[in-house]
């Protein structure tokens, strides 16, 4: 039914879940799999000459690069595990869940597979959902893991 599935994942436990989850539907529908590790655009974000000074854009990147690395390093162990070939992708934007939807349309991929923190509440409210952003914005179809902790 699926033949190619995008798993965005955060490293975190919740995100795991997920990404094992997404790993085992893409093994049972034969499907090829990608994980996207989106890094944030903080450059994108900074202004003003003090936060120029304070900002070094090479420290940032080689940090986010070796998060990035790490966590798709877990990422392409949980596939192998699986016994899923896993393609992994890194791109860095200000916007998650808009990086998500355009990996997913370049990719050509059928199905985004992602979790959701379950937020509720205030919480929800103030600091919003990637998911829920994905699921409003995307053509591609989602499916939304869902861990409660």
């Amino acid at each position: 039914m699926f033949k190619h599935i995008l798993i965005p994942t955060d490293g975190s436990k919740l995100s795991e879940a997920a990404l094992r989850a997404g790993m085992q539907l893409t093994r049972e529908q034969g499907a090829q799999v990608t994980v996207l590790y989106v890094m944030p655009d903080y450059a994108a974000m900074m202004y003003g000459s003090a936060a120029l000074m304070s900002f070094n854009a090479e420290e940032f990147d080689k940090r986010a690069q070796k998060e990035a690395d790490e966590v798709l390093q877990a990422a392409a162990e949980i596939a192998r595990a699986e016994g899923v070939n896993c393609k992994t992708e890194r791109v860095t934007n200000i916007s998650v869940n808009e990086a998500i939807i355009k990996q997913a349309k370049d990719a050509y991929c059928d199905l985004i597979c992602m979790a959701s923190h379950g937020r509720k509440g205030i919480a929800g409210i103030l600091l919003g959902s990637e998911t829920q952003r994905v699921l409003v914005n995307s053509s591609v179809p989602v499916l939304v893991h869902r861990t409660v902790v």
